[in-house]
């Protein structure tokens, strides 16, 4: 069972690939409000699962950080639009300190490769 890591920078990896599923650290952008921060962050996501042989289609799991719980809804509005029926992952979303005050909302997820 070989593990790959891809894009790392001495404390962490972008994405790690193992056992046919991706796993992405937190993605965050840090300017605009909540909506304008969730498209940003769902297009990198987007984006790094299709370079490491994966599709928004087969995330298993998502796990939503917000600084405050009074974003939900604005939040939800992006992700829901962005969510194709069918292709739901399991979710979980927390309030929580993030590490800069411009972060609004992070996102971890776990997918699984393309076969």
């Amino acid at each position: 069972m070989e593990i790959k890591r891809y894009e790392g920078n001495g404390r962490m990896s972008r994405a790690v690939v193992h056992n046919n599923t991706v796993y992405l650290c937190g993605q965050t952008h840090g300017e605009g409000d909540v909506k304008k921060q969730t498209s940003e962050i769902l297009g990198k996501i987007e984006e790094l699962l299709n370079k490491y042989g994966s599709s928004k289609e087969n995330i298993l799991s998502v796990t939503i950080y917000l600084r405050d719980m009074k974003d939900f809804q604005d939040m939800n509005s992006v992700w829901d639009e962005w969510v194709e029926s069918g292709f739901e992952p399991a979710r979980a979303c927390v309030e929580a300190r993030l590490a800069r005050e411009n972060l609004l909302v992070e996102m971890s997820v776990i997918a699984a490769t393309i076969e």
